[in-house]
């Protein structure tokens, strides 16, 4: 982290409540971007998505090489894959799934599931890094509404994936011209 106003962390209230004020930066500037994170309790602000990161990943922003922080990605998207899954797997259609389909909902994520075709009423959560192209593995033929992929490949894809998987919200301030 760079500088002691460079991530700030805030509790929101209950939903009852107005959202908490944005803070500024020392020089009175407001931060690029907010996450609202932890299940809606916290909400940090930073102006380097790695710094976002570095709120979800214990030690993300101490020295580490590129490879320390591509694998701290991963295992943050592979464990958001298995609690956005088992949401998904509580608020839609299990019964409606057929046996090899609840296998791959509820399986373990040791292994990446690697059905040849998702059309099951559930959404798949996939983590990119381990299908084509980045990856070995086919990706899943099928709808793209049944397919949420959660992409660790750098900061920024990282957190734009687990904002449009709903894992966290994500907002942006528009540069100043």
């Amino acid at each position: 982290m760079r500088g002691h106003d460079a991530v700030v962390v805030v509790r929101n209230g209950s939903s009852a409540d107005p959202p908490p004020d944005a803070p500024v930066k020392d020089d009175g500037r407001p931060y690029r971007f907010e996450m609202i994170f932890a299940g809606g309790s916290l909400r940090g602000y930073a102006d380097d998505m790695a710094d976002l990161v570095g709120l979800l990943v214990a030690g993300y922003g101490e020295p580490a090489t590129d490879g320390e922080r591509a694998a701290a990605r991963v295992r943050l998207a592979m464990d958001a894959q298995v609690g956005l899954q088992a949401r998904l797997a509580a608020g839609h259609r299990l019964d409606a799934c057929d046996d090899a389909e609840r296998a791959v909902i509820l399986g373990g994520r040791h292994e990446p599931p690697a059905p040849v075709r998702w059309e099951a009423p559930v959404p798949l959560v996939l983590v990119a890094t381990f299908y084509e192209p980045q990856g070995p593995l086919p990706r899943p033929q099928g709808p793209a509404d049944l397919q949420i992929w959660l992409d660790p490949a750098g900061d920024r894809a990282l957190l734009t994936s687990l904002h449009a998987a709903g894992a966290i919200t994500l907002n942006v301030r528009a540069e100043a011209p």
